[in-house]
Parts: C-alpha cells; structure tokens; sequence
C-alpha cells in the first residue's frame, strides 16, 4: 500500500504568490533588490509590493523602485502608501501621481512613526487606514490591500476591536487583506475563521516570513504583536555562527507552515521577502508555483 506524501499534496492545488520588497538604500542594495524581481519575475505572481519607511521616510525610493519595476518587467507592482508624517492633499497628490505612472494598486496602511514612538494622526491628514481607504477610492478607481493581523494589532484594545477595524476597510473599499507574519498556522486558519464569521467575504493573505535571522525577528515581533513558539527557539539554538544552517532551517519551517495551510484550502500566499529571492522561490516551487514556459 502506498501513501503520498503531504509535502508533495501541497502542490496538486493550483496556488498564487505573492512577494513583498523594501526600497534599497544604497548602491549594493539596489543590486540586490533586482537581482530578487529579476529571479522571483519568472513566478509570475499575482502582484509585488514595496514598502514604505516609517514616517514616510523612504517615499521618494518606494515611489522610483514601482515605477522601475512596472516599466523593466511584466511584474504587477503595488506601492505602499501610509497616513504617517503627511497632509491629506500629500497624500492625494502621491496617489495622483501613481495613477498617471499607470500603478493601479496600493497598500493602505497606517503606518508607525519614526524611532517607535507612540502613534500620533497627523493633524490635516487621514486619521488611519480606513480613511485612507476611502480617500483613495474618491481620488481614482485603485485596486486596495489593507494589513491584516491575526494575533491583533498592537494598538487594539483587543480582538474583536481589530476585527472590526478590519471590516471597516474592506467595506470602505479594500479588495483584499495581505496577513502580518505568523508561525503558527493554526493562528491563522483560527483568524480566517473569525473573519469569515463577520461577513469578511475578500482574500486574506497569509504574510509568509521565512526566517534568517532569529535574534531579529524575536526583536520584530515583540514591537508588531507576533508571537513566537518556543519550539522555534529550540530549532535556532546554537546557529548564531552558522548562516547556512538557518537558512535551510528557515525553509524548512516555511514550507511546512505552508504546506499546512494549503491542506486547509489556502491559495494564496504574501512572502515577506526581505529582497532575498532564495526562500521565497524555494517555497513557491514546494507548493507548485514553476516558471510559465
């Protein structure tokens, strides 16, 4: 008698992917981001997204690598575009200049400030992503992703407070709902469940981190509500020295936490990049996702 594989089921479904990138700072950086498109483009995934400093910091790169990227490749990319640190005519006039560069999709998020400090509205600007929302769909017709998060933004007060914060972006235009990273998949497909049971009917994202850097992600975690299993500790203890090592680890981990997810009827997947293509291409290929001819 013969039994397959889950590993191997997880690719018989078709699947979409998506990845994340963030605006290189410097020369050797900016080699390194288009050495990840150029890679990841052959995936054909559903879209890519850029991500934007806090406070606004990086918008002049976010705003030059989009357009780079919608004119040097056939990727779909979408910008992301927070309420932190401008004006509402600002903001208008960023989302006014991507729609003539022909972007058509934007991450509406609210952003965090610089330096982590506490989260404070710009006075003559949109208050939080939902109404940043809904400024977009009044300047132009933009295709939405809003953030997601399963173990509840750090900021609500709880739960069902994020949850509802969340169908309040959906019902004010948002097309889709991309996840803040999780490891465990149960926290997920638990989260999916309650979304479905408040009438959140648009995609939910999972937000894939496959993890290099142990010691970083602890640290990234703690500030984004993240929780981390201590059975993660324990499969990155002792390889501080050895990189190569993590590296495998952190693909195997991903792609079972993936595996697992596409068992429960998950079809699309937001691999948070890190403008490393090694990874993401690695899983994406697990779950079936090959170069089109």
């Amino acid at each position: 008698m013969t039994s397959e594989l889950p590993i191997a089921a997880a690719s018989k479904r078709p699947v979409s992917v998506s990845f994340e990138f963030f605006p290189p700072k410097t020369e050797k950086m900016q080699q390194a981001l288009w050495d990840c498109v150029q890679r990841l483009e052959p995936l054909a995934p559903l879209f890519v997204s850029v991500t934007y400093g806090a406070g606004g910091t990086t918008r002049e790169r976010t705003h030059d690598t989009v357009v780079r990227i919608a004119r040097e490749t056939k990727l779909k990319p979408a910008a992301h575009l927070t309420c932190v640190g401008h004006s509402r005519g600002e903001v208008d006039d960023i989302a006014r200049r991507y729609w003539d560069e022909g972007i058509r999709h934007i991450v509406a998020l609210r952003g965090d400030m610089p330096d982590g400090a506490p989260y404070a509205a710009h006075p003559d600007g949109y208050a939080y992503a939902v109404d940043l929302v809904a400024g977009l769909k009044r300047i132009a017709d933009f295709e939405i992703s809003v953030a997601a998060y399963p173990e509840k933004h750090p900021d609500a007060p709880d739960a069902g407070f994020d949850l509802d914060n969340l169908k309040r972006k959906i019902d004010a235009g948002a097309s889709r709902a991309i996840s803040q990273y999780f490891f465990d998949p149960s926290v997920f497909l638990a989260f999916r469940e309650r979304c479905a049971k408040a009438g959140i009917t648009v995609p939910v994202l999972p937000g894939i981190l496959p993890v290099t850097n142990f010691a970083q992600v602890q640290k990234f975690s703690a500030a984004c509500g993240a929780s981390v299993p201590e059975w993660m500790a324990d499969l990155f203890a002792g390889l501080d020295d050895d990189p190569e090592t993590r590296r495998l680890v952190a693909a195997t981990v991903a792609a079972e936490q993936c595996r697992i997810l596409a068992a429960e009827g998950v079809d699309n997947f937001h691999f948070y990049t890190l403008n490393r293509a090694d990874l993401a291409y690695a899983i994406s290929h697990i779950l079936g996702v090959r170069p089109r001819a």
